[in-house]
């Protein structure tokens, strides 16, 4: 029988990596991109397939530590678009003068 994982510690936050957002320990793998693939679209499979080091484990890990703290990230989600609009935004004005 292979050994079990305690799925308590896939996850974990360090404030010298991305500024101590929640991550795929021992990755840089943040649970905010993980969660942007799943909003994508992408399955659980596809997004390990994608981000090779990672195993299925780890990718659900990250997802349920989102759906259990889904209102958070979606808000940090959403001021990173706000910003990214607005560096657009300004780049795009800059290229018109």
């Amino acid at each position: 029988m292979p050994a079990l994982s305690n799925i308590g510690i896939l996850i974990d936050s360090d404030p010298r990596v991305h500024g101590g957002q929640p991550l795929i320990a021992g990755t840089g793998v943040t649970v905010r991109r993980i969660a942007i693939w799943h909003q994508q679209g992408f399955t659980p499979s596809e997004i390990a397939e994608q981000i090779g080091h990672l195993t299925l484990a780890q990718v659900y890990a990250a997802l349920t530590y989102y759906h259990a703290n889904q209102a958070e990230i979606d808000a940090d989600i959403a001021v990173e678009v706000a910003e990214y609009d607005r560096l657009d935004a300004l780049h795009n004005l800059s290229k018109q003068h």
